[in-house]
């Protein structure tokens, strides 16, 4: 925890991501290097009955750190798939709040 599911990207741009990507967040989110999940998502967008391209599209599901740090964390990821894309454009960056008593490692929850 926690885990990034990344759209509408290659999964080699995904995987060159992986690492800086954790280096930045890993202090922000306070929590162990190999708790983060990095995961590809193979997706198909569709608008108007017609195949549409997407824009970057990443999920973030976390046990949540205030707004503070989810205002930082949408920064950073931002800025790293700008960066490596070498243009500007639209990332949608979303938050899913997961709760500690829901979230299980190995038949134990967190809460």
């Amino acid at each position: 925890m926690p885990h990034l599911r990344f759209r509408a990207l290659e999964s080699e741009i995904v995987k060159t991501l992986s690492s800086p990507l954790v280096d930045e967040l890993q202090p922000l989110m306070d929590c162990p290097r190999e708790d983060f999940t990095i995961e590809h998502v193979s997706s198909t967008f569709y608008f108007d009955g017609k195949l549409s391209h997407a824009y970057p599209f990443v999920e973030v599901l976390w046990f949540d750190r205030g707004q503070e740090v989810k205002d930082k964390v949408a920064v950073v990821i931002t800025e790293q798939i700008r960066s490596a894309l070498g243009k500007e454009l639209d990332v949608a960056v979303i938050f899913v709040a997961l709760e500690p008593a829901s979230y299980y490692d190995n038949g134990s929850h967190y809460g």
